[in-house]
Parts: structure tokens; C-alpha cells; sequence
């Protein structure tokens, strides 16, 4: 559930050019890298539209996302202030942006490890629709710097497919007052 008060002074507004730079820090800074390697894929984050919440000028958490056809996929969420409804936020909006947009399905991609994603995905409507095995094994040969253990000391080695199709929004983590 999304802590109005946490929110409050908090401003949820697209990634804007000016913001690029700060997004390839944040994600090396944060992930080891500025980019993202997903189902064979390699992925530039900073160069996707997104979404970026800004409390009292400093940034505290992004999503970034690319459209497609069948809809709607979340290359990536960190929040620097877990717990207090800045990643809902910034899900409600990516939600609400797919939906304008005539897409229904939202999808993601996270790992094996991730046990806090999740956690986080799940309670908001996401279900698991694939697991492929040994994926993050295969992706340290498009990016050296994923690491061989993650989270709680999990070996890190698939990736999971979580995925929405509600045509409604996410709950009250989907609301539009958070510019």
C-alpha cells in the first residue's frame, strides 16, 4: 500500500534529455553498469523513455521502459527509498502511460534472486509466466559484470517473466497525482 505521507513532496515526471547522464551514474552506481542484459538482449536504459521520481530536487528512484506491439515492458525499477511508495508510484504511472497508449499487457523481467521484486510485482497484479532457466549464466557473456551471487547469497542464474494484462488500473498505486 502506497504511504500518501511518503509521497508527499514527491514528484513523479518523464526521464527528460537533461537526465540521461544522471541515469547512466545511477544505474552504474546501482547495478555495475549502464546497461542491462535480458533475454539475450542488451538494453541502454538511459536511452529509453521512463519515469523519474524527484523529491526536493534529488532524484530517488527511476523506471524506465520500451514499448512494443504487444504492449508494454519495464526494463527497469530501483528506487533508492524502498517501502515508501516511490516505485508504486512510478509503476502507476508506466501502467497508466501503456494504457493510453492502447496497450494492455505490462511485462518485466527480474531474477531468480530478486525475492523483493518479487514480492513488490506480485502484489500488484503481476503474475510469473516463464521461468528460463540458466539465463543469467548465458547473459555474463554480454555483460561481464553480472555476478555469480545475488540477493541473500542466491545464486544468481535465471530469469523470471512476470506479466499483467489488466485493461484497470494497478489499484491506487496506478492514481495520476503524482506528476
Amino acid at each position: 500500500m502506497t504511504d500518501r505521507r511518503a509521497l508527499s513532496g514527491t514528484v513523479v515526471r518523464l526521464v527528460a534529455d537533461d537526465d540521461r547522464e544522471w541515469v547512466r551514474r545511477f544505474l552504474h552506481e546501482r547495478w555495475g553498469s549502464a546497461e542491462m542484459a535480458v533475454h539475450g538482449t542488451v538494453h541502454r536504459p538511459a536511452e529509453l523513455p521512463g519515469f523519474v521520481a524527484v523529491r526536493e530536487g534529488e532524484p530517488l528512484a527511476l523506471l524506465t521502459y520500451e514499448e512494443a506491439d504487444a504492449g508494454c515492458e519495464i526494463v527497469g525499477l530501483d528506487s533508492l527509498r524502498p517501502g515508501r511508495g516511490v516505485g508504486s508510484a512510478l509503476l502507476g504511472r508506466a501502467e497508466a502511460t501503456a494504457r493510453r497508449a492502447g496497450r494492455r499487457r505490462l511485462w518485466l523481467v527480474t531474477t531468480n534472486d530478486h525475492l523483493t521484486a518479487l514480492r513488490f510485482y506480485q502484489k500488484r497484479g503481476f503474475v510469473l509466466v516463464a521461468l528460463d532457466r540458466d539465463a543469467v549464466t548465458r547473459a555474463r557473456r554480454l555483460k561481464l559484470e553480472i555476478p555469480l551471487v545475488g540477493d541473500d547469497g542466491i545464486p544468481l542464474r535465471d530469469e523470471l517473466d512476470l506479466e499483467t494484462t489488466r485493461s484497470a488500473t494497478l489499484g491506487p498505486h496506478a492514481r495520476e497525482d503524482h506528476r
